[in-house]
């Protein structure tokens, strides 16, 4: 069979993060993933599968790796994330099903585990953001009627920008004032701010952090796992 001239293990690895990293570039610059692009690496999948030795194994680690699928379907229906990222975790399942280049303990859940840590990252980067922004006497809260805790959270959630591409308001008018919204906002149907000098929350695709959720279960595993171990 193939495994004799590429290890499979290694090619599923090297296939997923060459879809991932295509993927993170598209909606990037695009905003939206055609599905033909999930089903072109759904049929590599399906190849890949084919090509082990091993097939009843490698279709029952698929089998437990698709344990996901419903959760990636709910969460893309109540708007979490959207279509192209419950796809996209849907094909990873098939084409790198548990695989990690550790041996530490990893679950069909630990990819989506290690990117939802991971969205935790650009509160920290609109805290510095906007401390750095303060420190040069810029009043980011100017025409803000809100109370401290309030402001302290949207230095987390957001920033002021008077270029808002790509990100999502977090204003509304009440009584001809300006408020914060910090209310849920679905993927899908949630339309870009348009505005000038407004607050917003960057809207970056969950792709890019399902990548990155990926690429640690390859190198260190599962985050959470790890360190309940170590406790």
């Amino acid at each position: 069979m193939l495994e004799g001239i590429f290890d499979l293990h290694m090619a599923r690895i090297i296939v997923a993060i060459t879809m991932l990293g295509l993927a993170s570039i598209i909606d990037l610059k695009k905003r939206e993933i055609n599905d033909k692009f999930w089903i072109g690496f759904s049929g590599v999948a399906v190849l890949l599968l084919f090509a082990s030795p091993n097939f009843w194994i490698e279709l029952k680690t698929i089998g437990l790796s698709m344990i996901v699928v419903p959760i990636a379907l709910v969460l893309w229906r109540f708007g979490i994330f959207g279509g192209a990222d419950a796809f996209c975790l849907i094909v990873l399942a098939g084409i790198a099903p548990m695989s990690s280049m550790t041996p530490s303990q990893i679950s069909p859940f630990t990819t989506l585990e290690n990117a939802s840590i991971l969205t935790v990252i650009p509160l920290f980067i609109n805290l510095g953001r906007n401390t750095v922004s303060i420190i040069q006497g810029n009043d980011i809260f100017i025409g803000i009627e809100e109370s401290h805790l309030k402001k302290i959270l949207a230095m987390f959630v957001g920033y002021r920008t008077k270029n808002p591409k790509h990100s999502f308001c977090i204003e509304q008018m009440i009584d001809g004032k300006r408020h914060f919204d910090f209310s849920l906002k679905h993927a899908e149907k949630t339309s870009f701010c348009y505005g000038t000098d407004v607050w917003v929350t960057p809207g970056l695709p969950y792709v890019l952090y399902i990548t990155g959720g990926f690429i640690i279960q390859i190198m260190y595993g599962d985050l959470i796992l790890n360190l309940i171990h170590s406790l």
